[in-house]
């Protein structure tokens, strides 16, 4: 077991090094839950449950930390004057977004009011730019359309 606990963590701190929030979130769940399992059930299959359900959770818990982001550009689609750029940095990561909303029209296949945004983003250093378009849900919240 302690060898498995040492070989676990030199694994997640090389992994950490490289992923997204998302797969480090998964990757440390995983190990986790998987030393979890193996403490608990002592076989393979409480090791593989272990780490299924820790990964899930970690992915989830590392997307979390860009819930600001995701704030901001709810506000953005929900208050953004069109054409006029919105900009923040995120305090956590220090990536930087500009968001330039266009005015809202109603879908004609779907009757939803929806709105497209040119999104400017650096992240980690690396400019990007991207156009996203978020219709409002039955409930009057901004979804982002595939």
């Amino acid at each position: 077991m302690k060898h498995l606990s040492i070989i676990a963590l030199l694994f997640l701190l090389l992994l950490s090094s490289c992923a997204t929030k998302g797969q480090t979130g998964a990757v440390g769940g995983a190990a986790g839950g998987a030393l979890i399992g193996q403490a608990i059930g002592h076989n393979t299959g409480a090791t593989l449950i272990g780490a299924a359900v820790g990964g899930l959770l970690g992915y989830i818990v590392g997307n979390e930390m860009d819930k600001y982001d995701r704030e901001q550009l709810n506000h953005t689609y929900e208050r953004g004057v069109s054409n006029q750029r919105s900009s923040w940095v995120n305090p956590d990561n220090g990536n930087q977004y500009a968001v330039t909303p266009q005015p809202a029209y109603q879908n004609p296949t779907t009757q939803r009011v929806c709105r497209k945004a040119e999104i400017e983003a650096v992240i980690d250093g690396k400019p990007q730019r991207t156009y996203s378009t978020a219709c409002r849900d039955e409930r009057g919240a901004w979804q982002l359309q595939q």
